[in-house]
């Protein structure tokens, strides 16, 4: 192997250790909540508010750093569940990758105090959580998939702070967005059943079986039917309306696919389905105010 495929193996590697893909996605995310939900400002001017853009790095830093601790603490039930990503993240070594973690941790912590000593507290209590769960709360039923669901969300509750805006509307948003991580997370525990088992990680599948889990998993997707439900009906939410009623109706294959599903393979296709559903909202955020895309080439 020549050492220039070496290094771009490397690279590749350290890109999967701390799921590049999944924090640009969260950038994105975070920038579109801004200019289409929470701002009440022009365009540009949230494109380029300093702040922002520190808060959002401080969060994409905490959570680069939150997926390393995560994966280190997984790393042998990894071994089981996710072989290939395994072999991937190998390339990076472990004092690497705690050394990664520290510094990532501590740039974190210094981009938020840009901001004010009460990101400094924020960003904190994040970094301590995402550690406290990776280390201790994962392993617990019930416990480990809500505050899972949870600190993905609280990046945009630093946003949601940072605007102070308090409209009701965004409180519908967010709970489809709770609702939606965490019947992933649910599937997750049910496609990842036998890492879990081997290394006594006590999750629902584990702890009370696949059955009560769909059962759990298709009450949570009945609930979500409400935000949507206020989404298109009570707030005005744009042309974003024809992506909830299509998620509505995934939601709806999508249950009749967990039931019929008792393997590992249709787990992770209901696993992907849900990351999709995800990723297509955050891009349909932009259809909220369409409007709002001419300002930036004005």
């Amino acid at each position: 192997m020549t050492k220039i495929k070496y290094t771009l193996l490397k690279i590749l590697g350290l890109f999967s250790v701390i799921r590049g893909y999944n924090i640009l996605i969260i950038c994105i995310a975070q920038y579109l909540t801004s200019i289409f939900i929470l701002s009440q400002y022009p365009t540009k001017e949230v494109l380029f508010d300093d702040n922002l853009f520190m808060l959002i790095l401080a969060g994409a830093l905490s959570i680069a750093g939150g997926y390393i601790i995560n994966g280190f603490y997984d790393k042998e039930k990894d071994l089981i569940n996710k072989p290939y990503r395994v072999m991937i993240n190998r390339l990076v070594s472990q004092h690497t990758k705690l050394t990664l973690y520290f510094l990532l941790n501590f740039f974190s912590i210094i981009v938020a105090s840009y901001v004010s000593f009460r990101a400094v507290i924020f960003f904190s209590l994040y970094i301590f959580g995402m550690w406290i769960y990776s280390h201790k709360l994962k392993k617990i039923a019930w416990i480990g998939n809500i505050v899972s669901a949870t600190l993905s969300i609280i990046p945009f509750f630093a946003i949601f702070i940072y605007y102070k805006n308090f409209e009701h509307v965004i409180f519908f948003h967010a709970m489809y967005l709770f609702l939606l991580i965490l019947i992933r997370e649910l599937v997750k525990d049910l496609e990842n059943i036998k890492g879990d088992f081997t290394f006594d990680y006590q999750t629902i599948p584990v702890k009370y079986g696949e059955v009560f889990s769909k059962i759990i998993i298709s009450v949570l997707t009945l609930l979500t039917l409400i935000p949507i439900y206020f989404l298109l009906y009570q707030y005005h939410v744009g042309l974003m309306k024809y992506y909830f009623i299509i998620a509505g109706f995934l939601l709806i294959y999508f249950l009749a696919k967990l039931w019929k599903g008792q393997n590992q393979k249709t787990y992770h296709s209901l696993h992907n389905l849900l990351k999709i559903t995800l990723i297509t909202g955050v891009f349909s955020i932009l259809l909220i105010h369409p409007e709002k895309i001419i300002q930036i080439f004005k």
